[in-house]
Formats: C-alpha cells, structure tokens, sequence
C-alpha cells in the first residue's frame, strides 16, 4: 500500500489536483441541482453500465431532455443512431425509471433510507457499482465506484484479491479495503476514485 500511496500523494502535490477539485465541485453542483438534472446523471449511469464512459457522456449530451421526454421507441432509436450498444434494453430501463423521478431528490438527501441500496434495488439496470457512480457524480463522497479497472489495480497492490465475479459481498469487501486507502491519503471514496481512475487510464472523466 505505501507505493500507492505515495504515487497518490504526489498527484495530490501536482496540477492533476486541480482537475480532480474542479470535477469534484461540478458533481456538486450536480447534486444541488433539481429532479430533471438528477434524473439524466441516473440516465448517463444507465448508459454505461458495461460500456464505455467517455461514449456515454457524448450520448448524454445529445440526447438531453429526450431522457425525460421521449417514447421507450423513440429513445432507443435515437441511442441506436448514436451508436450504443444496447439501445432498447437500456430505453427500457430509462423509460421505466420515470416513474421515480418525483422521489430522486429525497433518495439522494437519504431520506428512504441508504441512498445506493434503494437505486440498486429499485432502479432497472443499476447496480452497486452504476448506484455508486450515480451518487458520487451527484457530489456523494461515502460510495465507491468498482469496477475492473479498481479491481485490477487492488490485485496487482496486493490489497485485494480479484474474485471472478463481483457478488455484493465481494464489492462490499472491495470497498472496505478502498476505505482504508483513503483514510490513508486523508481522502473520502469520491476523491479516491478520481486519483485512482487517472492512475490507471490517465483520464479524469465523471
């Protein structure tokens, strides 16, 4: 762990800290933001689940306020003509998840409980790890986001064990581990994965 937590401490000491403070203060804002806001940031983490972020921001940019407005048909053949890889199963899911919107607000203040386990359980397409990209990118700090690149990166520092598949308790072990990473760099998660994300792909993305 004291490599990776020196490599950490000297992003920290240089112009990538910048980047991560600028990002981090649009999430934020994100957060402050109202329902129609939260709701296409529930959107963009829909899109990437098990596809690839940057083309996801791209798609969330063009289609706007089609999330909120469009049919299931003419949702998924806008994200078929964007090019994305599974338009009507994730139209599907989008169109379904309306039906939360007036309630996202109080889900995301914890006012239903813990905030990631209500979105994994009462939000077609989302996970633990798309629940926790979705709370971070709303200015949560307490979630990590897990996937194989910090699973990758746990191994190879000895930290964790990559299991086959991510079961709830393996990510939730992840996470623990991930925890005492940032106490360690006096970080929260949100920040951790920022740091982490551009050691592994050289990006600082949402």
């Amino acid at each position: 762990m004291d490599k990776l937590v020196c490599e950490l401490e000297a992003l920290k000491a240089c112009d990538i800290r910048k980047k991560v403070d600028k990002r981090r203060a649009e999430f934020k804002c994100l957060g402050g933001g109202n329902s129609d806001a939260l709701f296409c940031e529930l959107c963009f983490c829909i899109l990437t689940a098990n596809y690839d972020a940057l083309k996801a921001i791209k798609i969330q940019k063009e289609v706007g306020k089609g999330f909120l407005k469009f049919s299931e048909e003419k949702l998924a053949a806008k994200l078929r003509e964007l090019g994305y890889r599974y338009p009507n199963a994730r139209a599907k899911y989008i169109v379904e998840a309306r039906k939360h919107l007036k309630d996202l607000g109080k889900v995301c203040r914890g006012e239903c409980g813990d905030p990631r386990q209500w979105i994994a359980e009462n939000v077609k397409g989302l996970g633990y790890k798309e629940s926790s990209h979705f709370l971070r990118n709303i200015g949560c700090g307490e979630y990590a986001i897990i996937d194989f690149h910090i699973l990758d990166l746990l191994d190879r520092e000895g930290l964790f064990d990559k299991p086959k598949t991510l079961s709830k308790k393996k990510y939730l072990e992840a996470e623990e581990r991930l925890k005492k990473l940032a106490c360690e760099c006096g970080m929260d998660l949100a920040e951790l994965d920022l740091y982490l994300w551009y050691l592994e792909t050289g990006k600082i993305l949402k």
